[in-house]
């Protein structure tokens, strides 16, 4: 059975922090945090959290790192359709609402479609229909290549740039689930070999989604936004991503289309 200690020097390590600085960062000896590591000391349930926060442990493994070291866990996860939790679904769907008729979908941690407004409409229309069975994974949607991959002109550039941030998300959390999905993408046949590290094309000041659509070929750059003070592990481990016109030519569509 893994202890707290193993668990919390994991995750030290994991954050490539010596004991030294995360003692410092926390106000504690650098012998103490040895101690609770190697299982000398019981650590109280405030220095887990404490130690937990300062590591940016996500709030699941918070939970795990709480009944290691013998204590209840006290980060609830609660369904998104909860009465609990009508504020927080009122505030997404207002969210993707004022975006439209710009594309925008809520994603959980593991990519998976929560909610999307009407204007992503435009990129699942072009994606076969078994992928958008649910649980639709907008990775697996993305990059597939009965998926969006087809029609997206840069695609090489894309799909590096979701990878990358696919490839930091499984390394920030730990989650196997991640790495799992990772090594899928990664199979798919592909022409295009992405690069470790993203390099934006010579005119971009973002990486921008270049999709050919029937209609044309339209062009977007998205933006991330997650909750700022989460208390609740289902909260935390959404997102929402708006997808915005990068040129003239999508926002008139768009618009007219609306």
């Amino acid at each position: 059975m893994t202890t707290v200690g193993q668990m919390l020097k994991h995750w030290r390590e994991q954050r490539h922090l010596s004991q030294l600085t995360l003692s410092i960062d926390v106000g504690v000896s650098a012998r103490h945090l040895s101690f609770v590591e190697t299982g000398r000391s019981k650590p109280s349930r405030d220095m887990v959290l404490r130690l937990a926060e300062h590591l940016d442990v996500p709030l699941r493994d918070r939970n795990q790192l709480l009944l290691a070291g013998g204590f209840s866990p006290v980060f609830q996860e609660s369904g998104l359709d909860t009465p609990r939790m009508s504020s927080v679904r009122s505030a997404i769907r207002q969210l993707l609402t004022a975006h439209e008729p710009f594309p925008a979908v809520v994603i959980d941690r593991h990519w998976n479609m929560v909610d999307a407004n009407a204007g992503l409409t435009l990129m699942t229309s072009l994606v076969a229909p078994h992928l958008l069975e649910p649980p639709v994974n907008v990775l697996r949607a993305s990059l597939h290549p009965e998926g969006l991959a087809p029609h997206i002109v840069n695609l090489g550039e894309w799909r590096s740039h979701l990878l990358t941030r696919l490839r930091r998300q499984a390394t920030l959390t730990g989650d196997p689930f991640q790495n799992e999905l990772l090594e899928e993408l990664r199979g798919y046949s592909n022409e295009h070999s992405e690069t470790e590290v993203e390099l934006p094309g010579a005119a971009d000041v973002v990486t921008p989604l270049r999709l050919r659509t029937p209609a044309g070929t339209f062009s977007f750059f998205g933006t991330i936004a997650t909750f700022g003070t989460p208390a609740d592990i289902t909260v935390a481990e959404l997102a929402i991503e708006s997808f915005f016109p990068a040129d003239p030519q999508t926002s008139e569509f768009l618009r007219a289309m609306s």
